[in-house]
């Protein structure tokens, strides 16, 4: 399959934007107040679903959300012609939450990805990336004064020099590289016992991705790379970077624990890989919503340094 023919877990929200009627504040006041309109709840640590039914993402009226000490609110876009806002429920006790939206329920923002529609996926990760950001950056990173929600929640404005502020997006690239049978995974300190995904780290200034992956491969693992080549991305509302999947073949080295990032790097076998995904062995491997995962079952199917599938 090619990277083009798959949406990724997180991708996908279908939704129109309204990029330009969300500059239009009255506008914005009047979907707030109409009882078509709707919101969603996220926390930073989860996302407000409806009852019982764990693969559908709560839609409540804004007013009943924004109940005393919610912050920020933002306006998606529209989704079949009405407005639909996202409502940062950050600081509220869940009880308080879940008691304001009678019958829904918070869930883990990682765990939903893997429940959801492709579309309530992709809208999950839409706002909590934005609310992310809003809540990271509530100071003007010019004069440092506190700033002012614009756009409907898509642009922050600083009411002392003028400067404006856009979300931002950051670009990580991770990598799978292969050698025939065998490909290299690492492990964090921090992350469950045997669990190991694919190498990955940001993108920097004045770097181009290719130059990344081979740089973060260099750094990481001590091994040099060819042909670095890239697949597919994957929007990570953790806390809103976009994931740029790529595969690379083993040109030179013996990969061994470089830079502090990771607490092992080594070689697998197709056969060690192959257990894994099928759950079973000692290995651990990341579950089918991460594009680590996607890179290697791509792997495994293709008999080689493959596609996603």
């Amino acid at each position: 399959m090619t990277a083009s023919s798959f949406t990724p877990a997180f991708a996908g929200a279908a939704l129109d934007r309204a990029s330009v009627l969300r500059t239009d504040e009255h506008w914005t006041a009047e979907r707030w107040g109409d009882p078509q309109s709707r919101a969603i709840g996220v926390a930073a640590d989860g996302i407000l679903m409806a009852g019982e039914d764990p693969a559908t993402v709560a839609r409540i009226e804004p007013g009943v959300l924004a109940a005393p000490a919610v912050g920020e609110s933002v306006l998606l876009g529209l989704e079949d012609g009405r407005a639909l806002f996202a409502v940062d429920l950050e600081g509220i006790e869940a009880e308080t939450i879940e008691g304001v939206a009678a019958g829904s329920r918070l869930v883990g923002v990682r765990e939903a990805g893997g429940l959801l529609s492709q579309s309530d996926g992709g809208l999950v990760a839409y706002a909590a990336a934005l609310l992310n950001w809003h809540r990271r950056h509530p100071h003007c990173a010019v004069c440092g004064a506190a700033t002012r929600v614009a756009e409907a929640g898509h642009l922050r404005r600083c009411p002392s020099c003028g400067a404006t502020h856009h979300p931002r997006t950051d670009p990580v690239v991770i990598m799978l590289v292969t050698d025939g049978e065998r490909l290299i995974l690492g492990r964090q300190k921090i992350w469950p016992a045997r669990w190991y995904s694919a190498l990955a780290g940001f993108v920097e200034p004045g770097e181009s991705l290719e130059e990344a992956v081979a740089r973060e491969v260099r750094e990481e693992a001590g091994i040099e790379i060819s042909e670095p080549r890239y697949v597919s991305s994957q929007p990570w509302p953790f806390p809103g970077s976009l994931m740029l999947g790529f595969t690379a073949t083993h040109a030179g080295g013996e990969p061994a624990v470089g830079d502090g990032e990771l607490e092992d790097v080594r070689w697998f076998t197709r056969a060690e890989v192959a257990v894994a995904v099928r759950g079973e062995g000692p290995l651990r491997v990341p579950p089918p919503v991460a594009i680590a995962r996607r890179l290697i079952d791509g792997w495994l199917e293709d008999g080689g340094p493959g596609r996603a599938p």
